[in-house]
C-alpha cells in the first residue's frame, strides 16, 4: 500500500491502524508528541488523539467518539487496501471515553498549562456521544457560536415603508397574497432587517441576482437618511476566481438598479493577510473591518478557521450576508460551516420589522408546492432563506440533482436510464461520445483561436468538460488529461510544440494567484492569436474576455480534465463525469451533486450502477458541534 507512509515510532494500536491505512504517519507523530508533552501514558487516549488529528485532516472539526468504528481507510489508499477496518482491533468505546475524561491532555496537568484536547458533551447527548476536539478547533467553533448568537440578539433599525417600496422597485414581479413567495425578495428583506443573513441555493437559483438587489436596497436605505455617509460595502469570496466572478456579475447589474461600482476580494485580502506579523491578519477582534455591509459568496468553501477569523473581525453593527450552496462540496480544510448553519438550530428573536415589511408575502397557501413550510418560516426568524427556483437549467438535470441531494438512488438511476437529450449513462470503457465531444470542443476552440476570436474560443472551451473525482489512477485527472490530449494531437487539431511553448487553442488552467494582474487560481482560458500575430491568453471575464500575455501567469498548465472539486463555481454545456469504483471514499453524494450541477444542457456519467448507488449513499458527514448551537 504505497500511498500510506508508515510511522517508525508507532507501536501497538497506532502501528496496527497506521499499517492498515486508517491513520497516517502524521496522525501518529502528532499524537505521540502531545502524549509526551502532557505525560499521557494511556494507549487508548493516545489512539483517540491520533483519530482526532485524522478527523481534522479529513475535514471534520472533531471526533465523534462513539462513531469512531465507522472511520475507514484514507481516501488515497482506499482502492489499494485489502483490509476491512471493521476487522481491526478497535478498543472498547466506553473505556476510551472513561480514559479521556481523566486524561491530563483533557483536564490539564501539574506539568504545565498544556491542555491540547477538549472533550465536549453535546446538548442532549446524541448517538455520537462526546466530541473530542483539538483545542484550536474548539476555540474557533466557540468564536463562531458566540459571535452569531450575539449578532442574532438584536436587529438593525430600518424604515419599513421605505424598504417595502424599494423591494417593489427591485422585484417588480413579486407574488401577491395567496401566491408562492418570491424567495429572492424574502432574502433582500432579511438582509435589511438582520445583522446576519444566510442565502442558500443551488446553481442557477439567482444568488448573484439576489446579492445585487440586496446591496441596492441597502444603498437606497442609507441614501434616504439625511447627512448619512455612503455605505461602505465589501464583496468577498474564498478564492480569487470566485471573487472575480461575483464582481463581474454584480457590476453587470449595477447600472440598472443604482449600485456604485464595487470590487471583490478574497477573504485573505479582505482581512489583510500579513507575513511575519504578530497576528496572521491585520483585521481581527481588536481591529475590526471598516465596512457597513460584507457579502461573502461561495460560503460552502469557507473553512472553520477562516469563518472564525472573519466573524471575529466583523463589527457588531455591520450587516453580514453569507451566500452559497450547502449541498456542494465543502472546504478542503476542516469544517462545513455553511451546511452547519443551514441545518442547525436557529438562534435569534422574533423580527417585527420583517413581518411589517413582508406583510402578506408570507401568506402563501400550504397547497402550493412553493409555499413556505413551517420549518422555512422558522429559518427566516434566524436569518436563513433557501432559494429554490432554478433558472440556469431545469428538466432532467434538475430532477437528477434533486434525486441525488435527497439520497434517492433508484430515482437517479431511473432518470439516467431513460436518457433523453439531457442525461446519459455509459460503461467506464465506453468513451466514444466523450472522445467526440473532446475533439469537437478542441477543433472549434482552435479554429476560433487561430482567427483571433477570443469569445468564440472560450465558448467552445466551455461547451464540454471532463470531470474526475480522483487526481491519479485509472479514474484520475492525470490519466484522462493525457488521454484527451492524445486524441486531440492524433486528430491533427493542434500540434503541441512542447513544454514552454504556446499554441492557438491550447486550453489553460491557472494554478496560482496574481491579484495585481487579475489572474486567479482556478481560472480557465485559451491561447488565441492576436491581430498582430502574437499569442495571448484569453480568460473569461463577464461579457468580454480578459487578454493577458502568457508569460504573466504565476502558474499555469494545459487542461482537458479537472477535478470535480476544482470545477465548483463553473458551468459547462456538457460535462462528462468519470466515476471511480464503488469502494472509493472520495465518491460521495456531495461530489455527485456538484458534478451534475456543473452542466447546463447534458450530463454524461461514465461509471457503473454500483458506483452511483455507493456515491449517493455515502455522505460527507463532517463532525462538528455547530449543529448543536444552544
Amino acid at each position: 500500500m504505497t500511498s500510506i507512509q508508515l510511522a517508525q515510532r508507532g507501536t501497538g494500536l497506532l502501528q496496527v491502524f497506521n499499517a492498515a491505512g486508517v491513520l497516517s504517519a502524521a496522525d501518529v507523530h502528532v499524537a505521540l508528541r502531545l502524549a509526551r508533552l502532557g505525560r499521557e501514558r494511556s494507549e487508548a487516549v493516545v489512539f483517540a488523539t491520533a483519530l482526532a488529528v485524522r478527523a481534522v485532516r479529513s475535514g471534520s472539526v472533531c471526533l465523534e467518539v462513539r462513531r469512531m468504528r465507522e472511520i475507514g481507510v484514507d481516501a488515497e489508499g482506499a482502492e489499494e487496501s485489502a483490509i476491512d477496518p471493521a476487522t481491526l482491533p478497535w478498543p472498547e468505546v466506553e473505556s476510551v471515553i472513561a480514559a479521556l475524561r481523566v486524561s491530563p491532555l483533557v483536564t490539564g496537568s501539574p506539568a504545565g498549562p498544556l491542555r491540547p484536547l477538549r472533550l465536549i458533551d453535546p446538548p442532549g447527548g446524541g448517538d455520537s456521544g462526546p466530541l473530542l476536539y483539538l483545542d484550536r478547533y474548539y476555540r474557533q467553533e466557540e468564536t463562531i457560536r458566540r459571535v452569531l448568537t450575539e449578532r442574532a440578539a438584536t436587529h438593525p433599525m430600518v424604515d419599513a415603508e421605505l424598504v417595502r417600496r424599494e423591494l417593489d422597485r427591485l422585484f417588480p414581479d413579486h407574488a401577491g397574497p395567496g401566491e408562492p413567495p418570491d424567495r429572492q425578495r424574502l432574502a433582500a428583506a432579511l438582509a435589511a432587517t438582520q445583522w446576519t443573513t444566510v442565502v442558500a441555493g443551488g446553481p442557477g437559483t439567482g444568488k448573484t441576482h439576489t446579492i445585487a438587489r440586496v446591496l441596492a436596497l441597502l444603498v437606497a436605505h442609507q441614501l434616504a437618511v439625511p447627512g448619512a455617509p455612503a455605505l461602505r460595502i465589501a464583496l468577498a469570496a474564498p478564492t480569487g476566481k470566485a471573487a472575480a466572478r461575483m464582481q463581474e456579475a454584480v457590476r453587470e447589474q449595477a447600472g440598472d438598479i443604482g449600485l456604485p461600482e464595487l470590487t471583490a476580494a478574497t477573504l485573505h485580502r479582505l482581512l489583510g493577510w500579513q507575513r511575519g506579523g504578530a497576528g496572521r491578519f491585520k483585521h481581527n477582534e481588536f481591529n475590526r473591518l471598516p465596512y457597513d455591509v460584507i457579502v461573502v459568496d461561495e460560503t460552502s468553501m469557507v473553512s472553520l478557521t477562516m469563518m472564525s477569523r472573519l466573524l471575529a473581525a466583523v463589527r457588531p453593527d455591520a450587516r453580514l450576508v453569507l451566500v452559497g450552496d450547502p449541498d456542494q462540496l465543502a472546504s478542503v480544510d476542516a469544517g462545513a460551516v455553511l451546511a452547519d448553519l443551514v441545518a442547525g438550530p436557529v438562534p435569534g428573536q422574533a423580527n417585527p420589522a420583517l413581518d411589517r415589511i413582508l406583510g402578506g408575502d408570507l401568506g402563501a397557501t400550504a397547497a402550493h408546492p412553493d409555499a413556505l413550510s413551517a420549518r422555512e418560516r422558522e429559518r427566516l426568524r434566524g436569518g436563513i432563506v433557501r432559494l429554490t427556483r432554478g433558472r440556469r437549467f431545469g428538466g432532467r438535470i434538475a430532477e437528477l440533482a434533486v434525486a441525488i441531494r435527497a439520497g434517492d438512488a433508484d430515482a437517479a438511476l431511473a432518470l439516467l436510464a431513460d436518457g433523453g437529450d439531457e442525461l446519459s449513462l455509459h460503461a467506464p470503457e465506453d468513451i466514444v461520445e466523450v472522445r467526440a465531444d473532446v475533439l469537437r470542443a478542441a477543433r472549434e476552440a482552435t479554429d476560433a483561436a487561430i482567427d483571433g476570436d477570443a469569445t468564440a474560443a472560450l465558448t467552445a472551451l466551455e461547451s464540454h468538460r471532463l470531470l474526475c473525482a480522483h487526481r491519479q489512477g485509472p479514474y484520475g485527472v492525470e490519466r484522462w488529461d493525457r488521454l484527451a490530449a492524445g486524441w486531440v494531437t492524433t486528430a491533427g487539431i493542434s500540434a503541441d510544440p512542447g513544454a514552454g511553448h504556446w499554441y492557438p487553442g491550447q486550453p489553460l488552467l491557472v494554478t496560482a494567484n496574481d491579484h495585481e494582474a487579475r489572474i486567479y487560481n482556478g481560472d480557465t482560458g485559451v491561447i488565441v492569436r492576436a491581430p498582430d500575430g502574437t499569442l495571448r491568453a484569453a480568460l473569461q471575464r463577464g461579457a468580454e474576455p480578459y487578454l493577458v500575455h502568457p508569460t504573466q501567469f504565476p502558474g499555469v498548465t494545459t487542461v482537458y480534465a479537472m477535478t470535480i472539486h476544482r470545477s465548483q463555481g463553473s458551468q459547462y454545456d456538457t460535462v462528462s463525469v468519470v466515476l471511480p469504483g464503488p469502494e472509493s471514499t472520495l465518491l460521495t453524494r456531495e461530489l455527485l451533486y456538484t458534478a451534475v450541477t456543473r452542466a447546463r444542457r447534458h450530463v454524461r456519467i461514465l461509471g457503473t450502477e454500483e458506483s452511483i448507488r455507493s456515491g449517493i449513499a455515502r455522505r460527507v458527514l463532517r463532525a462538528s458541534g455547530l449543529r448543536n448551537r444552544e
